[in-house]
């Protein structure tokens, strides 16, 4: 007998192909389970498009915090990846993007240096090919067994936003549940068009921490996708099943072909 996976909204239980041939969406209620980046890069890269690049980058303990290198053994084993992103080229449609995809099964897809590095390259490559750039973000925010490291890495993710912004590079934003913290308050609010899906808690503190600082009940459905579409943090919620016709139109409506992207021409010369 199959496993069955409960959904975790309406407490339906299907089995695991199902949910998978469904993109991880349960088929009752439409609650959109947590998925990982290689489901993603199925649905989203034309098949055998996909070429995986910075995958050995690993996380070593740069403040000696205790404990450290055996919780990222785990969440290895657990995941089965080595961070908490991978990163990689891919066509949709036969248009050449740079993805990166955050993982919450690896330490809650926590921002370390080296998260904050591959997805700077992720920025960076899409620079030097001309290439727009799609980044799933799903995160608790920055790595705590980093310390000043991970605080870092908002400034340099950022950073490598600004480049893509200034030579007319479209970036990407999707919003998957969770996307908090350190992540929130740098690069996954910086796109030219910024996604979330169905549902998903987009916020920079969460909701018991907000309650309890300011002693007061917030709003049915703070700080979920529709509320922040309501509010004008989030530009448009897709579906899952609908973000690969998304991007089709969104690469096509910034300019990118085959060829790549137009872009800006910037001082010194063609970025």
């Amino acid at each position: 007998m199959s496993e069955k996976n409960a959904c975790p909204a309406c407490k339906a239980e299907f089995d695991a192909e199902t949910l998978r041939q469904n993109l991880m969406v349960c088929p009752a209620c439409g609650h959109h389970l947590r998925m990982e980046p290689a489901a993603r890069i199925a649905y989203l890269a034309d098949e055998g498009s996909f070429v995986e690049f910075a995958r050995n980058m690993k996380s070593l303990n740069p403040i000696d915090m205790e404990g450290y290198e055996e919780k990222l053994s785990e969440a290895e084993k657990k995941s089965s990846i080595s961070e908490a992103v991978v990163t990689g080229t891919c066509a949709i449609e036969g248009i050449p993007v740079v993805l990166a995809l955050m993982s919450f099964s690896f330490m809650g897809g926590s921002m370390g240096s080296v998260v904050g590095e591959k997805i700077s390259r992720a920025m960076l490559k899409g620079l030097e090919t001309r290439s727009p750039v799609i980044i799933y973000a799903t995160s608790g925010g920055a790595r705590m067994q980093e310390g000043i490291y991970s605080l870092m890495q908002m400034a340099k993710t950022a950073s490598a936003a600004a480049e893509l912004d200034r030579a007319g590079i479209p970036l990407f934003l999707v919003l998957c549940d969770p996307t908090s913290g350190g992540v929130t308050a740098s690069f996954a609010m910086l796109g030219d068009v910024t996604i979330a899906e169905p549902g998903a808690l987009i916020a920079f503190a969460g909701p018991r921490v907000i309650e309890g600082t300011i002693k007061q009940t917030l709003p049915a459905g703070f700080q979920r996708a529709e509320f922040q579409l309501e509010k004008g943090f989030v530009d448009v919620i897709a579906p899952r099943s609908e973000q690969r016709a998304l991007f089709v139109k969104l690469l096509k409506a910034h300019g990118c072909a085959a060829h790549g992207c137009a872009g800006q021409t910037v001082a010194g010369g063609n970025a």
